[in-house]
């Protein structure tokens, strides 16, 4: 295994995280009311998310 296989195999995972938060989480959140603090929500861990891995690989 190398590291473009490696990195494949994390964008895919990544990936499907991504859709799994779109698909699942997201329309149980908003079913429970608070639209606002749902749709913020993934928005706020999403940027912590990149932010984080600016900083970690930098």
């Amino acid at each position: 295994m190398n590291a473009y296989v490696l990195s494949a195999m994390l964008a895919f995972v990544a990936g499907i995280m991504v859709f799994i938060s779109f698909d699942e989480l997201l329309p149980l959140s908003l079913k429970h009311g608070e639209e606002h603090v749902a749709i913020a929500g993934l928005f706020a861990g999403m940027f912590i998310m990149g932010a984080s891995m600016v900083l970690i690989g930098g």
